[in-house]
């Protein structure tokens, strides 16, 4: 794995963050992947040919991001023996699994999560551990494969050092502190500190992949919330278009820059049935419906949207109970460039790199290559298998 020269390393040239961002994912052992550990930028790119392992990063992120939400490990990994590394052998006791993790920055300082997941005999969580500033600050172990639960201990700092606790072996954690530890020592505190901030980082996400198949089809109307397939296209723009007037026109800027023939207005047309469609009008009585639109512009109408609306527009869990400046989004976004020439390319990059420098959205995509995107101010590139 090669990191573009020239870019900055995000987790050494990062100072304290206001909000938690993840700036690290490590696949120690995860499919192809053993000992990789890819850096995280406001935009990053994961570059590589097929088979490379591009979409497992992504899928290590949506997964830690989903287990931060209190998700279980079968929801999670529903096929997990795919995750395990090829030519994995099983152990003595007929065990195998996998290993991943990632580094949150934030107020406290950069956190370091890291876990190991069994996946024979049975899937469970074999081992956490949360550190921060050479601490150890939580850890897990499987102690005794007959109970559904795993040894966990926590960083007290009071009478008492650590901690003792059972835990089960099904969830994350970390993800569990907050309603474990009381708070009332500095090593308490701590510990709670840097939990939040993991998890606050991990649940800003929103994994996208538009399919310009679903998006040809007129939607009914509803609450407007951009789903990961981005299908409802049209409802989400009916609803954006009169909300959000700035954003509507900075996307039809957009589009009129990626997509072909002229483009006077992105509007959207309420059918008879109660259905409603996105139009391109071209000029004077003449428009062009999106379905009759390529896949590749299609792609790039949906990708320019998500970076133009927010965790209140697209359809994520947001984290109520924390103010939305303190929260960074993450776009997921496998095949980034998928079916896009090179002007749709670069027009969403540079959208990208604008926006995730205003610090209140991140992107992760994948890319087959990304000559476009080299030397492009705050975009890091990841080349795997170099």
């Amino acid at each position: 794995m090669t990191v573009l020269p020239g870019a900055k390393d995000p987790i050494s040239a990062a100072g304290p963050h206001r909000q938690p961002t993840v700036v690290e994912l490590r696949l120690s052992a995860f499919k192809s992947h053993r000992g990789t550990a890819v850096p995280l930028g406001p935009v990053t790119l994961v570059a590589g040919a097929s088979g490379s392992g591009k979409s497992s990063v992504l899928q290590v992120y949506e997964a830690l991001a989903r287990l931060g939400g209190g998700a279980e490990l079968a929801e999670v990994f529903p096929r997990p023996v795919e995750c395990v590394p090829e030519r994995a052998r099983p152990d003595a006791q007929g065990r195998r699994g996998f290993r991943i993790g990632c580094t949150v920055d934030g107020p406290v300082g950069p956190v370091r999560l890291d876990l190991a997941v069994q996946v024979e005999p049975e899937l469970r969580i074999a081992g956490e551990r949360l550190t921060c500033d050479g601490r150890t600050l939580l850890t897990t172990a499987l102690r005794d494969p007959a109970r559904r639960s795993v040894q966990a201990a926590w960083h007290t700092a009071g009478a008492a050092p650590v901690t003792r606790a059972p835990m089960p072996d099904d969830r994350l954690g970390t993800a569990l502190l907050p309603l474990r530890v009381a708070g009332r020592t500095p090593g308490q505190l701590q510990v709670l500190a840097a939990a939040e901030q993991v998890i606050l980082a991990l649940r800003s996400v929103f994994a996208c992949d538009p399919r310009p198949p679903r998006m040809r089809q007129p939607v009914p109307t509803g609450e407007g919330r951009l789903r990961t397939g981005c299908d409802n296209l049209a409802e989400v723009l009916w609803r954006t278009r009169s909300q959000c007037a700035k954003r509507h026109a900075r996307l039809t800027a957009m589009v009129r820059a990626g997509c072909a023939g002229p483009v006077a207005e992105l509007t959207v047309e309420e059918l008879v049935n109660g259905t409603v469609r996105a139009v391109l009008a071209r000029g004077e009585r003449w428009s062009t419906p999106v379905e009759r639109l390529g896949d590749g512009e299609l792609r790039y109408l949906a990708l320019a949207l998500v970076l133009l609306t927010g965790p209140g527009v697209l359809a994520m869990d947001t984290v109520a109970e924390v103010p939305p400046a303190m929260q960074a989004l993450t776009v997921l976004a496998d095949g980034f460039d998928r079916s896009l020439d090179g002007t749709q390319a670069r027009q969403l990059l540079g959208l990208a790199a604008a926006v995730c420098g205003e610090r209140h959205m991140r992107l992760v995509g994948a890319v087959t290559d990304a000559p476009y995107a080299r030397g492009v101010d705050g975009v890091t590139v990841v080349d795997l298998g170099l």
